[in-house]
């Protein structure tokens, strides 16, 4: 790692690094973007369905949700994001928002003008090339989604999604031994994985009974990761980790 780099966007290098294998000049080049930076509060949408966006929002602290409102003061949350992540990169080739990006906690985020993208890519192409994967990965995501949604049961998918987050924060150093913070509720497990939140309370209990999880003040801590992975059915390919995948 470069030693003249701004330590602000670091977490987004991290996250790139685990997915393409970048030069230290593209490590630097990532690291000096002009970026306006912004702490948010939870619950506060940062782009919304309609909108036409001439930034891209980076997440460096925190947690965010994509979601689409499905009337009746419900919502279908489709995918959750950490620190690293440019949850709205689409739109730098959508011109118009089809769901919204919201947080789910206090988060620290960049904005980076999507003409400052754009010449970056213009000058790193191999940058251009990471984003690209970012994206293909982010939609391998949505397919184990949908996979689980159609046909995994209550406890595969709950197991699942506490894998994959498990795999993908400790991926970017977010993780303490076998524990992750994550700021999510029961409310919003269900809402993303198509449950009730009664549903999803039993499952939970179940999983703490049979000392899989311990789950307390946003800490979720895997205790028997072995037999976690087997009842989610979960296969870290889809990731595509470089190390893993190279």
């Amino acid at each position: 790692m470069p030693s003249d780099i701004n330590p602000g966007l670091l977490p987004l290098v991290r996250k790139l690094e685990t997915v393409f294998r970048l030069t230290p000049e593209e490590q630097k080049a990532l690291t000096h973007l002009p970026v306006h930076f912004r702490e948010l509060p939870a619950d506060q949408d940062i782009v919304r369905v309609g909108d036409r966006p001439s930034q891209c929002c980076l997440l460096l602290e925190g947690f965010v949700h994509r979601y689409e409102d499905v009337g009746d003061g419900r919502r279908q949350i489709v995918s959750f994001h950490i620190a690293g992540d440019i949850p709205d990169l689409l739109s730098l080739h959508l011109p118009v928002m089809d769901h919204n990006v919201g947080t789910l906690a206090r988060s620290k985020v960049g904005f980076v003008s999507h003409q400052s993208l754009r010449a970056l890519i213009a000058n790193h192409p191999r940058i251009g090339d990471a984003c690209w994967r970012d994206t293909l990965i982010d939609a391998a995501v949505f397919r184990q989604w949908m996979v689980g949604m159609g046909r995994r049961d209550a406890h595969a998918r709950i197991a699942h999604l506490f894998c994959e987050l498990f795999v993908r924060m400790r991926t970017v150093g977010l993780a303490e031994g076998n524990s992750i913070q994550v700021p999510l509720t029961q409310g919003t497990i269900a809402d993303a994985l198509g449950l009730s939140q009664v549903h999803v309370n039993r499952v939970v209990q179940a999983l703490r009974s049979d000392g899989l999880i311990t789950w307390r003040a946003r800490v979720l801590t895997i205790d028997d990761w072995p037999t976690l992975q087997k009842v989610g059915e979960f296969d870290p390919t889809y990731l595509h980790v470089v190390d893993e995948a190279a």
